[in-house]
């Protein structure tokens, strides 16, 4: 891959070459984990779809295996199911599928611009429901089926795709498209059972319905202000008003709240689209009684009374016929229906729950949801069974800083479910943030820790037994949630043994959660990296770290220990072979090779004197300049007999016997040392340090030219050469 410069956060850049084989033209759309570009193949010229998942949720099982998921997809044929060809993995960690590119808009785009016909959507219908049922048949259920996951080829209804199979869900407490850990997709199209974590075939039927709705309206579903109006807009029928026929009696059957009385599987939805007419019509809605009642227009038939027996009578009943029923007789019906009123009135206002217990609305389904969010708000908003319960929930939330909103109901829920509810809040309440979702006995819980050892303490307590009766599904994420560098700073200071360790480009706002943190700087061994990277994912959480620190010796880490921090000099190193004469700028040798080294003086560095040294991996230090071969060191003295502006400090082997610094490499000396160029403003020895001396000493001249104030305003730079087998 071609690695131009990159100005903007995007995976890719128009020109990248992506395995020797696709080249990037274009950014088509970028999602909250990957991008989607389009590409062309440099061996075919065909266009292509590019989808890349960032390098740092590449390294999320969860992430991978939901574009693993989406490469599965490879395997459904049907010409309304985009095909994908083609995966890879980068170096630098980028996931990436190549699949079809389809031209033409989606149907969100046509759902903007005022919706579809029914004509149109009958069309798109049949062909999306065919693309389902290849997919239903190799076990793959889309689950986020919307208008930005249909386009419509050309434009043509017929022609309709659909795309995006792997969803990459957001498991953030608090996230739009979630609840507890479970539920992927939007709300606005998914089916009331995936809010329970819940999806099959016919989940998808319900979102095809919901977005076939939505596009013929011409607008998105409204979805409610808060949890519990998304879970009572999901629990009723779709709005079907002025929906024309035969569409009308395919949505109501699709979008049926329970999934047992929708088509059960897409080729039966199919064979519908096909043959409408075959589908029962929609029952019209029937009148609200109570709406009725209210508005006076109601007309209420009585069921007949019994009369009362007569009452015993020495007088012999008479002939003749039955004696109307007089005033009196209404008066006692009347009064009769009066008492029943008011018993149903006592009830119902609970003057009777001291005999009764208290009877409150049945809720179905049962919700109670408590979060606190990233921003802080706490609330907790839902069904409770008790007063005992809404009172204890409103002071626990008072406690946390929080507020309720709360409805007494009865519902299909054990024994105990309050109570359990409690013991749950009381654990997710040292979270950063939580969420706990619950439908009836079932309870979803997610929770982001400040500190691992919250993580720990707070998957102890969830994974100890679920309250009596519950069904309790808990995940806790490590946060912080945003993550100053400064917290960083002390780690770094503790684990720095070779010099000081910097963050590469900490964000000014602090870590976000997918943030990777990388550290650059110089390190004494692989156990000093291990012992790093282990204390930043202490502090760091889930984030990624990265510790790319050069990993010297302690001989060269002594050297730099005794080195105060100083500006560079801007001087460049270049290395070279002595045997090519080629220039090797990856500065790595193998056993054999007689390395070159030419420094060149900027223009602005002044008068002065240089001083370059190499210090091996045995802790011995080279004097390439000056010494007693070499001893003038004055920068222009140097300027001087520069050739090109370079000055030579290490020179090829068959220029040894001219009293030239030259070597080659052996086995004896492998791994990395360093180069340093000092830049003085005086002299700092009183004497040529030998041609070579061990570092130890070098650190001690050093050291003690430091303490009398010898270095003040020096100036440093250096490189690593490295030699191998």
């Amino acid at each position: 891959m071609s690695t131009t410069g990159r100005d903007s956060g995007d995976i890719f850049q128009p020109g990248d070459l992506l395995n020797n084989t696709y080249r990037i033209e274009a950014l088509l759309g970028r999602g909250g984990v990957s991008e989607v570009y389009k590409a062309r193949s440099e061996i075919s010229g065909r266009v292509v779809a590019v989808k890349a998942l960032r390098a740092e949720f590449a390294r999320d099982e969860d992430f991978l295996s939901l574009m693993t998921r989406e490469e599965d997809v490879r395997e459904i044929r049907h010409d309304a199911v985009v095909r994908y060809f083609d995966a890879q993995r980068m170096a630098d960690g980028v996931v990436y599928l190549v699949m079809d590119y389809v031209e033409g808009p989606g149907m969100d785009s046509r759902l903007a611009s005022g919706g579809m016909t029914a004509d149109e959507l009958m069309t798109a219908g049949q062909r999306i429901a065919g693309g389902l049922a290849a997919a239903h048949a190799r076990n793959i259920v889309h689950r986020d089926l919307s208008p930005d996951n249909i386009i419509l080829k050309g434009g043509s209804p017929a022609e309709a795709v659909i795309i995006d199979f792997g969803i990459a869900k957001d498991t953030n407490p608090g996230a739009e498209t979630i609840v507890g850990d479970k539920f992927a997709g939007k709300y606005a199209y998914a089916a009331p059972e995936q809010l329970a974590g819940k999806a099959d075939p016919r989940t998808d039927i319900y979102s095809l319905g919901a977005l076939l709705l939505a596009t013929f309206r011409g607008r998105k579903p409204e979805i409610g202000r808060n949890p519990m109006e998304v879970l009572e807009r999901k629990r009723a029928p779709l709005d079907l008003e002025g929906v024309p026929e035969p569409l009308r009696r395919l949505l109501g059957k699709m979008t049926a709240p329970d999934p047992e009385d929708r088509f059960q599987s897409a080729e039966e939805l199919l064979s519908a689209f096909r043959d409408p007419d075959s589908v029962p019509p929609l029952p019209e809605p029937e009148p609200d009684l109570l709406d009725e009642l209210l508005s006076g227009d109601a007309t209420v038939i009585a069921p007949a009374m019994a009369a009362p027996a007569p009452e015993p009578s020495a007088a012999p009943a008479s002939a003749g016929p039955a004696p109307r029923r007089g005033r009196g007789g209404l008066a006692a019906a009347g009064l009769a229906l009066l008492l029943a009123a008011a018993g149903a009135g006592a009830w119902y206002g609970g003057l009777l729950d001291g005999l009764t217990g208290p009877a409150y609305p049945v809720a179905d389904p049962y919700a109670l949801i408590i979060e606190r969010r990233p921003d802080g708000e706490t609330r907790a908003v839902g069904n409770v069974p008790s007063e005992e319960m809404l009172q204890a929930l409103a002071v626990q939330m008072q406690e946390l800083g929080g507020t309720s909103d709360l409805t007494l109901a009865s519902g299909d829920i054990p024994d105990g479910w309050g109570e359990g509810m409690l013991a749950l809040l009381a654990d997710a309440g040292p979270l950063e943030e939580f969420r706990i979702s619950a439908l009836g006995p079932r309870v979803n819980v997610a929770g982001l820790a400040p500190t691992r050892q919250a993580q720990s303490e707070a998957e102890a307590a969830f994974g100890a037994g679920a309250p009596a009766g519950l069904e309790v599904s808990a995940r806790i994420g490590l946060g912080p949630r945003l993550l100053p560098a400064a917290a960083l700073d002390p780690v770094l200071a503790a684990n720095a043994d070779c010099g000081p360790l910097q963050l590469e480009a900490p964000p000014a706002g602090g870590y976000g959660l997918n943030d990777a943190v990388a550290v650059t700087g110089q390190l004494a061994g692989t156990d000093s990296r291990t012992a790093l990277e282990a204390a930043l994912q202490g502090v760091a959480g889930d984030r990624p770290v990265r510790v790319d620190a050069a990993i010297l010796n302690d001989s060269l880490c002594r050297v730099d220990a005794v080195l105060p921090e100083a500006a560079p000099g801007n001087v460049a190193i270049r290395f070279g072979d002595g045997g090519s004469g080629a220039d090797n700028p990856s500065a790595v040798y193998h056993v054999g090779d007689n390395p070159v080294i030419d420094i060149r003086l900027p223009e602005d560095l002044g008068d002065g004197y240089l001083w370059v040294s190499i210090v091996d991996v045995k802790g011995v230090v080279f004097h390439m300049l000056p010494n007693r071969l070499r001893p003038d060191n004055a920068v222009s003295a140097l300027r001087a007999e520069a050739e090109d502006g370079w000055v030579r400090v290490a020179y090829p082997a068959a220029r040894a016997a001219e009293g030239v610094i030259a070597f080659t490499v052996d086995d004896s000396v492998l791994g990395k040392s360093k180069i340093l160029v000092l830049f003085t403003r005086d002299r700092i020895f009183d004497e040529f340090r030998p041609v070579t001396e061990s570092a130890e000493s070098y650190a001690d001249a050093l050291a003690a030219v430091q303490a009398r104030g010898g270095l003040g305003g020096y100036r440093i730079d250096t490189a690593i050469l490295t030699t191998e087998n």
